[in-house]
Parts: C-alpha cells; structure tokens; sequence
C-alpha cells in the first residue's frame, strides 16, 4: 500500500526538492563566474585538502563527493591535466588509485574558497538563526545516514 504524503510532507518536500536543485546550481554559477571552476572541481579539491597528506583512495573520494567513480575519474583527468592533483599507486591495493591535491591544487583551492564560503553563508546560513542551523544539521545528517544505510521502511 502506497504511503502517500501528507499536504505538510508534500509542501516541505517540494521545497526541499527546489532546494537541492537550486543551491548546487548557484554554487556552481558562481564558482565558474568567479574562478573558472565547476562546483563538482571545487568539491574534489576541497575534500582533499582536509585529509591526512592531502589524498584519498578514489573510491573514498567518489563516495564522499557523491559521484560515480568514472565520473570522478573523468573530474580528476581534467584536475591532474591542470597540474592541480596527481594519481599515485595505493600503497595498500596496487590495483587502487589514490588522488593527492598538489601545491597548485591547494593555491587554487584557496583563492577560490572565500567567495565560495561567503556564497554557501549567502544562501544558506544568513537566513538561518543559530538553532535553526542546529535543527538543519541534525535534519540533514539523518536524511544522510538513511540514505547511506539504504534504509527502506517494511
């Protein structure tokens, strides 16, 4: 029996349906228009540059920024390309590959992170008053972990 939702669950979801449409699409926007960089770049070269050495197993990489590994493996030809990481060996699976942000890959992660930042505080979190950034980081990890159980309720 299909569960359908309510008018409540309906409003919110449509608005969070134009959220997740609409807020990748101006970052991206703004991105490209400020520094030539797709968001899907910008993500790639963020979550390298907070992990340990500056690198990750591609898997990881793909699986963090929510992308199919041949999709992250045609982004990080395009980033290797412009001298901004580098593929080497994984030291633990000869078969796996590990992506590490270059000196040049964290300069322009840099120069391209404050109007990035001040983009995402922008649209998202000016209009937000602390709890309610509480209340959406708590929503958002929920939904999350959900989807990456690949929950389904009986």
């Amino acid at each position: 029996m299909t569960r359908w939702l309510s008018p409540a669950e309906q409003k919110t979801w449509l608005d969070l349906v134009q959220v997740l449409m609409l807020v990748p699409a101006a970052l991206d926007r703004q991105l490209r228009e400020d520094t030539g960089i797709p968001h899907a770049y910008y993500q790639i070269l963020a979550m390298l540059s907070e992990q340990p050495g500056h690198a990750m197993r591609m898997t990881d990489l793909a699986r963090r920024t929510g992308t199919t590994t041949s999709r992250l493996s045609h982004a990080v030809a395009a980033l290797e390309h412009k001298g901004w990481l580098r593929r080497e060996a994984c030291a633990s699976d000869r078969r796996g590959q590990v992506a590490v942000l270059t000196d040049l890959g964290m300069s322009t992660l840099e120069d391209a992170a404050p109007g990035h930042v001040e983009e995402v505080r922008r649209l998202v979190f000016d209009a937000l008053t602390p709890d309610e950034v509480d209340q959406l980081g708590a929503i958002a990890g929920k939904v999350r972990a959900g989807i990456a159980a690949g929950s389904r309720p009986a």
